[in-house]
């Protein structure tokens, strides 16, 4: 049997919060291991209770969901963590990628959507709103300075990093791109060399914050490198 999937749910609605355990619940591949509703329960939970999938809410009442992100103690940790939200701006959805989460799931979304974020952050991979990410790229765009530095990216790079954050699998990349699952990983360890970073999660944070510019913008000419 495949080990199940460790989920700890942190959000300050009590209704909310136990309807979602419920859901996860009847799912046989998760193990609720911890719920709670707020950032120093969530820190306790994590030191005694080992978890691969976090449940965070970004608005906690009187704090943020990515305080727990910026604790020592949670540094160290291999819990991947979703961003479960009613709603989040351009500007904090850039700041939850910067503290490192895995994914951004809305809380109207249907909740096959959330169990399927689960399962493919679990799995090492991202899951991204498109309602959410794509804002805070255009933000970030608009912001962003042209730098002389940033190696430019082949059309199949930028294809495919757009495809990552669209929250597709390396199987739904390769489908829409008519390539095999092995050209695309191979073209995902060479945006994680020219990035500088080793995961999908890194990956994102990189492109929008440093090259949304460059990397993001559609139309542009790139470089064959």
């Amino acid at each position: 049997m495949t080990e199940r999937v460790r989920i700890l749910v942190i959000d300050d609605h009590t209704l909310f919060r136990e309807s979602l355990v419920r859901l996860l619940e009847r799912e046989a591949e998760f193990e609720v291991v911890g719920r709670c509703g707020t950032v120093a329960e969530g820190r306790c939970i994590l030191a005694a209770e080992a978890v691969d999938v976090v449940l965070l809410d970004y608005d906690l009442g009187d704090e943020f969901g990515t305080d727990l992100l910026v604790h020592s103690g949670f540094r160290g940790n291999d819990a991947k963590v979703i961003m479960v939200t009613a709603g989040m701006g351009a500007s904090v959805a850039l700041n939850a990628v910067n503290h490192g989460v895995a994914g951004i799931v809305l809380k109207h979304s249907d909740p096959r959507r959330l169990i399927d974020a689960i399962h493919r952050v679990a799995a090492g991979e991202t899951w991204w709103d498109p309602d959410i990410l794509q804002p805070a790229a255009s933000s970030a765009n608009d912001e962003a300075g042209s730098s002389a530095s940033v190696r430019s990216l082949t059309d199949r790079q930028r294809q495919v990093l757009r495809s990552i954050l669209d929250g597709l699998t390396n199987k739904e990349i390769a489908a829409r791109l008519q390539a095999s699952e092995t050209a695309v990983k191979a073209t995902i360890q060479e945006l994680f060399s020219k990035a500088g970073v080793r995961t999908r999660s890194q990956l994102v944070r990189v492109a929008i914050e440093r090259y949304a510019r460059e990397w993001l913008k559609d139309g542009s000419p790139n470089s064959a490198e």
